[in-house]
């Protein structure tokens, strides 16, 4: 597979025209992704298509790439990194993700991706594991593992922390859109979600009440 455009740097303002015309693209037509498809709908050509991706492929994990762009772990210093740093983060991580996840475009992706998966037709579903979930957790991980040395949150392995904070945020509801749930993921509701699942994973890994649990007496 192609490695396309450096991921880690910052995309043009022209690229970003292509990677969004992928994005409705793949809302309004499904499966209908193809490089010349892709060209017409983003007025360039295949050439400068290939110049910039590589292939098809390297267009997808781009496109999924600048689709996860959104949810970061927030900004905040190593360096002076307290309970209220460490909430707000987290929450505004839960928040950005439940709105990317919630979205058309990110149904539009999995919707794709499971039906390629299920055909063999190409590798889009590793593409969006790659560049979406496993590339979100790389980016979050930082911050729980700043949070441990910090002496603020108590776990030993940063991936179960990870899975466990990615599990409170999401639940069921992405499964529940792309079956047809109707679910009302407005802005009240996922700040309401986000808070939530911040305040259990604290519950299940904040040092404070770890260390609460150790000192409390025997009955």
């Amino acid at each position: 597979m192609s490695q396309g455009i450096d991921m880690a740097g910052e995309w043009t303002e022209r690229q970003v025209d292509v990677l969004n015309a992928v994005l409705r693209l793949l809302v309004d037509k499904g499966d209908n992704l193809t490089m010349a498809a892709v060209a017409r709908h983003a007025s360039c050509s295949k050439e400068t298509l290939y110049k910039w991706f590589g292939d098809r492929d390297g267009l997808l994990a781009a496109t999924v790439r600048w689709q996860a762009y959104r949810v970061r772990a927030g900004n905040y210093d190593v360096q002076k990194l307290d309970a209220g740093a460490l909430r707000d983060s987290l929450d505004g991580f839960a928040v950005n993700w439940l709105s990317v996840i919630s979205s058309p475009t990110s149904l539009a992706l999995n919707r794709v991706g499971v039906a390629h998966t299920l055909s063999g037709k190409d590798n889009l579903g590793p593409i969006v594991l790659e560049n979406g979930r496993f590339a979100i957790g790389e980016r979050l991980k930082p911050l729980l593992e700043a949070a441990r040395e910090a002496g603020l949150l108590a776990f030993e392995d940063s991936e179960i922390a990870f899975q466990t904070f990615f599990g409170l945020v999401g639940r069921d509801i992405q499964i529940r859109l792309l079956l047809g749930d109707r679910l009302e993921m407005t802005e009240a509701t996922i700040a309401r979600d986000a808070a939530r699942a911040v305040q259990q994973f604290m519950a299940l890994y904040g040092a404070e009440k770890k260390r609460a649990g150790a000192d409390a007496p025997l009955n």
